[in-house]
């Protein structure tokens, strides 16, 4: 049994599902297309398709990106002073472009080391 497999048909499929179709018009759905750009300018197109199409072929690479690419956000902290919490700064990553594109490259290398490979990745989790 392949996670990824399983996981990524889960997903688009939870993605494209609608919860009420009755409750939607078709002229609501048409007002709101011709609010949106035809044409819109998105200057990380290209790396998000980059980042897309690596393929994990090879148990080094893979290992590489999984120490590479945080399982959690590095920013995230709690600054305590004698055992209150001062202020918290919240995780910043959502503020990254490109995370989507990462945390889906990070889960891509550790489906191959788990379902190519069979290692066990607790160890980068």
């Amino acid at each position: 049994m392949k996670v990824f497999d399983n996981t990524t048909k889960k997903l688009f499929l939870a993605s494209w599902v609608s919860v009420n179709p009755a409750e939607g018009s078709e002229l609501n759905v048409t007002a709101i297309q011709r609010d949106i750009p035809k044409y819109r300018c998105d200057i990380f197109r290209f790396l998000r398709q980059w980042l897309n199409n690596i393929q994990i072929c090879d148990r080094k690479f893979a290992r590489r990106i999984c120490k590479l690419i945080p399982a959690q956000c590095p920013f995230e902290r709690k600054i305590k002073l004698f055992g209150k919490t001062l202020f918290y700064i919240p995780p910043l990553c959502k503020l990254n472009p490109l995370y989507e594109e990462l945390v889906s490259l990070r889960f891509r290398a550790l489906c191959y080391l788990a379902d190519e490979c069979g290692e066990d990745i607790t160890q980068y989790c």
